[in-house]
C-alpha cells in the first residue's frame, strides 16, 4: 500500500499586519507569543513563523533582544522548526527587518521575493477603536509605502543564510516574485529544494480567487520544475478555503493569526492553536498525514535545531 502524502502545517503566530486592538487573542508579549507557538505546535504545526512585538504598546519589532525569551523558551519545549522573519513591517528598513535571522541563524528565514505596495489602510474600516497611538496611523501610512525587496536586498539576505545554514521560505506575493525565484536558482544561488511560500489576497499581491491559485501552481511548476515544495497562505476570509484547495492541488499548507484572526464567517479564532486543528480536520478529511518537525527538515534539508544561534 502506497505510503500517503505529507503535509507540513506552517504556524505564524502574529506577525506585523494585525494590530493588538484587532483581536483580544492576538499574541502580543513575549510570553504569549512562545505559549502561543508551543500551542500551535501541540496542535500540529510542525513550523513556527515567528515574529516579535514591543511588549510596551504591542509595535512590530525586529530588535533581537525582543526574541530570545520567545526562543529561550522555544527552545526547551518544542522540537518545532523556528523560522524567523526577515519581512518585519513593510516600513522597516532592509537592515532592521535581516537582524533577528543574522543574529540567531535559525533553520528556516523567510524571505520575500520582491517590491510591491502592500495595503493594509482597509483594516481601518473594520476596526475603529484602538489602543494604542500608532496602531491607526501605521495603517493610513500603507496607503503610501512600498514594501522594499530590491534584487539587491535579496541578495544579502541570502549571503546570511548561506553564511549560517539558514534555508529560505520564500514568499511570492505574485507571479513576478517567482519568476525572482527562479532567476537566484539560475545564479546558483539558491539551492533546492526550494520552499516557495504562494501569498494569496493582500491588496497589492495577486487575489485569492481560485484561478489565482491554479495560475501560481502553474507558473511555479514551469519555473522551477520538480525542485520546490509548494505552501500556501491565504489572508483573512481566503484563509481555510484557499489552504483547503492547496492542500487537494498538492502544496503544504500555512495558517495563523499573522495571516488571519478568524476561524469562520463572523467568528474570530481565540488561538493559533485552533486554526492549526481545523486545518488539520481537513487534511485528514483529504487522507493526508500531518508532517512531524522532523518529516518537514527532511522535506526541506534543514539544518537541524543543533546548529541554530538560540
Amino acid at each position: 500500500m502506497a505510503s500517503r502524502r505529507k503535509v507540513v502545517i506552517t504556524c505564524a503566530v502574529t506577525g506585523a499586519i494585525h494590530t493588538p486592538s484587532m483581536s483580544p487573542h492576538l499574541p502580543v508579549s513575549a510570553s504569549e507569543i512562545a505559549e502561543a507557538a508551543l500551542e500551535a505546535a501541540e496542535a500540529g504545526a510542525a513550523i513556527l513563523h515567528l515574529h516579535a512585538r514591543d511588549p510596551a504598546d504591542g509595535r512590530p519589532s525586529q530588535d533581537p533582544e525582543h526574541f530570545v525569551p520567545i526562543l529561550r523558551r522555544l527552545a526547551g519545549h518544542t522540537d518545532a522548526v523556528v523560522n524567523l522573519t526577515t519581512g518585519g513591517n513593510p516600513a522597516m528598513t532592509v537592515d532592521e527587518r535581516l537582524r533577528p535571522a543574522a543574529e540567531f541563524a535559525p533553520e528556516l528565514a523567510s524571505l520575500n521575493m520582491g517590491s510591491m505596495n502592500f495595503g493594509l489602510y482597509p483594516m481601518l474600516e473594520r476596526t475603529t477603536t484602538f489602543r494604542h497611538a500608532w496602531e491607526a496611523p501605521a495603517l493610513e501610512a500603507s496607503r503610501d509605502v512600498v514594501f522594499k525587496n530590491t534584487f539587491a536586498d535579496i541578495e544579502r539576505i541570502l549571503a546570511i543564510g548561506r553564511a549560517n545554514g539558514t534555508r529560505f521560505e520564500f514568499e511570492c506575493y505574485d507571479t513576478s516574485h517567482l519568476y525572482n525565484l527562479a532567476h537566484f536558482r539560475d545564479r546558483g544561488l539558491v539551492p533546492g529544494p526550494m520552499f516557495v511560500q504562494s501569498v494569496f489576497g493582500l491588496l497589492g499581491g495577486i487575489g485569492a480567487h481560485p484561478e489565482d491559485v491554479m495560475h501560481m501552481r502553474r507558473t511555479a511548476d514551469r519555473l522551477l520544475g520538480d525542485d520546490y515544495e509548494w505552501s500556501i497562505l491565504g489572508a483573512g476570509k481566503a484563509q481555510m478555503p484557499l489552504v483547503t484547495m492547496g492542500a487537494t492541488m498538492g502544496s503544504h499548507v500555512r495558517v495563523g493569526l499573522e495571516d488571519s484572526l478568524w476561524i469562520g464567517p463572523g467568528r474570530r479564532a481565540t488561538s493559533n492553536a485552533e486554526q492549526v486543528r481545523q486545518v488539520r480536520v481537513a487534511l485528514e478529511a483529504l487522507s493526508l498525514d500531518v508532517a512531524t518537525p522532523g518529516e518537514a527538515r527532511a522535506l526541506l534539508q534543514l539544518k537541524g535545531a543543533a546548529s541554530v544561534g538560540f
